[in-house]
């Protein structure tokens, strides 16, 4: 089993970053992927960002070259570095896990971006 545990939201003004971490736990397979989704009021759970162990990465065409999907695979730690945010950007972040094993998610963190 594996468990994980997001940090990092918050409030932020239109134009700001911030850094959202995940911290995992458990069964680690030595091939996954990490991925970062989000969902606002009233939409659906979204891909933002995923990242493999082979060093593989991409990015929803709305976050394309704001953000940034990170790994320290030595700390089971994940990061998803937010720039130049913008109001609808703002919802709750989700960190996944997902190996040929298991599947896990986090308890997600908000991010709300205004002014």
């Amino acid at each position: 089993q594996v468990q994980l545990v997001e940090s990092g939201g918050g409030l932020v003004q239109p134009g700001g970053s911030l850094r959202l971490s995940c911290a995992a736990s458990g069964s680690i397979a030595t091939i996954n992927t990490i991925a970062w989704y989000r969902q606002a009021p009233g939409n659906q759970r979204e891909l933002v960002a995923a990242s493999t162990t082979a060093g593989y990465t991409m990015y929803a065409d709305s976050v394309k070259g704001r953000f940034t999907i990170s790994r320290d695979n030595a700390k089971k730690t994940a990061f998803l570095q937010m720039n130049s945010l913008k109001p609808e950007d703002t919802a709750v972040y989700y960190c996944n896990y997902n190996s040929s094993r298991n599947t896990a998610w986090g308890q997600g963190t908000q991010v709300t971006v205004s002014s």
